[in-house]
């Protein structure tokens, strides 16, 4: 019955969604699905914040809204009888968005999430019957329920990964299995603190928090939970996203910070003992070249324009001793040389690099058709061996898809050979190899280890081959690039 329910729920709540995405695409000033998800985001936004506020008010006796009266959502946008048309776009434009953008912080962390929310929001709608429509049915969502807000987590999911399709391919979205996943094996603790310094939507985050929920048994517990996961995000739209999901998943205030230079814009050496975390998720761009100047935050030996290199370097700097780190890198990033190998010396010499997957070629479908691999390491000691793990596609099924995504089911296998690891063989190449430190010196420092033993022709749509084609480009420049900064060096060319 309970579940019957809960289906119910699910289809009110998707048909919600889609009449909201529909009476968008008859307004003129919204073009893509790009445009339609930033607009929903920040009117969701301020729903859910207006129904987080009446919980707020229940439980904290001196509660005051950082939004002026006439600005909150229950003034302006619950009577669904309330201003429309022109009067409303009027309102929206020229007042609502001013004021929000605007608003006194004062030191009020509420109040400098709505802030930073509104800094770069648009409102794209110039129908302002149409608008009213869209906010009548947003009106439907109660987040104050459980269920709602259940369900609506799901749909929630549904619209972070509609942003690949809305030609943000690679950027945002991490299927849930892999996130949850490596959150498992990393398993944050009450009081320690998690980060992802590439946030986007916030999935490795969420992960975090539901891994983390399991554990509280008291208040303070929870207040461990609640100052425990931050995030780092260079773009607003994701930004505004990864704050909404978290509110969604119960943080009040979440430490969600909108780095408008980027993660990679603070120099290295800036970065004190307070800064230190003790577990990092995440997924951090790769593929992609850094701007000019970047890499001049980073040590002489470690500099690069490749985006997911920097990161790793970053993540080894913000990690404390006996802090824990998964991430997921391209096989460029375990098999490059040059600036890519003194990385590699640099995570094996500070960091134990105990565990890499590789991760079937799929995954990432139809978004990406990159191979991937989840590193786990933790800090504080140098490696002495690493164990290699080769995910395989399960029996009978030929790919991954946006149908037929990969379930955290399909990890079991990892999950039971995770704390009773041996060496396996299949058709004579190694499913599961361990390796000492000198043996990955001897092969210099070359991780790409542990890899399909037969590859199959795959027609990928055009997209994919553009997509693909435009990584492989990027990462060939980064090497050329470090492999001409190496040669510089030797000279003596600045």
């Amino acid at each position: 019955m309970a579940q019957n329910q809960e289906n119910k729920q699910m289809t009110n709540l998707s048909s919600t969604i889609k009449t909201i995405q529909n009476i968008m695409r008859k307004d003129s000033g919204v073009d893509g699905d790009a445009q339609r998800i930033g607009q929903l985001s920040w009117m969701l936004f301020l729903k859910i914040f207006a129904d987080s506020e009446e919980n707020w008010s229940f439980f904290e006796d001196d509660y005051k809204s950082p939004i002026p009266e006439e600005y909150r959502w229950t003034s302006w946008a619950s009577d669904d009888e309330g201003i429309t048309g022109d009067e409303l776009l009027d309102f929206v434009n020229n007042r609502l968005f001013p004021t929000l953008k605007n608003l006194p912080t004062e030191g009020n962390p509420r109040a400098y999430m709505v802030r930073s929310i509104f800094e770069d929001a648009i409102n794209y709608m110039k129908s302002g019957q149409l608008l009213r429509q869209i906010i009548n049915k947003i009106n439907e969502i109660d987040f104050n329920s459980t269920e709602d807000r259940h369900v609506f987590g799901d749909i929630y999911e549904q619209i972070l990964k509609d942003l690949q399709s809305a030609g943000n391919a690679g950027e945002f979205y991490t299927p849930r299995a892999v996130t949850t996943f490596m959150a498992e094996m990393t398993n944050p603790r009450l009081g320690e603190k998690v980060l992802d310094p590439a946030c986007g939507t916030g999935g490795f985050l969420a992960c975090a928090v539901n891994h983390l929920h399991q554990q509280v048994k008291t208040p303070d517990d929870e207040q461990k939970l609640q100052k425990g996961i931050i995030g780092w995000e260079k773009k607003q739209l994701p930004y505004i996203l990864c704050t909404t999901n978290m509110i969604l998943h119960g943080l009040d205030v979440p430490n969600i910070q909108h780095l408008l230079a980027g993660s990679l814009a603070k120099p290295l050496n800036s970065y004190e003992k307070k800064d230190k975390v003790d577990v990092i998720l995440t997924n951090p761009p790769f593929g992609g070249m850094e701007e000019d100047g970047i890499e001049n935050n980073f040590p002489a030996d470690v500099r690069t324009k490749e985006t997911a290199d920097l990161f790793l370097v970053l993540m080894m700097k913000l990690l404390k001793d006996g802090g824990r780190c998964a991430v997921v890198l391209p096989d460029g990033s375990l098999f490059g040389e040059g600036v890519k190998t003194r990385i590699k010396e640099k995570l094996l010499t500070e960091c134990n690099l105990h565990t890499i997957i590789r991760l079937p070629k799929s995954v990432f479908a139809p978004y990406a058709s990159i191979n991937t691999n989840l590193l786990f390491f933790t800090k504080g000691s140098p490696t002495q061996e690493t164990w290699f793990y080769r995910l395989d596609m399960p029996e009978g099924v030929k790919a991954f898809n946006k149908t037929n995504p990969m379930k955290i089911e399909n990890f079991a296998e990892v999950k039971e050979w995770w704390n009773n690891r041996q060496e396996i063989e299949v058709d004579g190449f190694p499913k599961s190899k361990k390796y000492s430190l000198k043996e990955l010196q001897d092969r210099n420092y070359n991780l790409d280890l542990c890899g399909y033993p037969t590859i199959e022709e795959e027609i990928l749509e055009p997209e994919q081959l553009i997509s693909q084609y435009q990584a492989k480009r990027a990462e060939l420049n980064a090497n050329i690039d470090n492999i001409l900064a190496d040669i510089n060096k030797l000279l003596g060319i600045a």
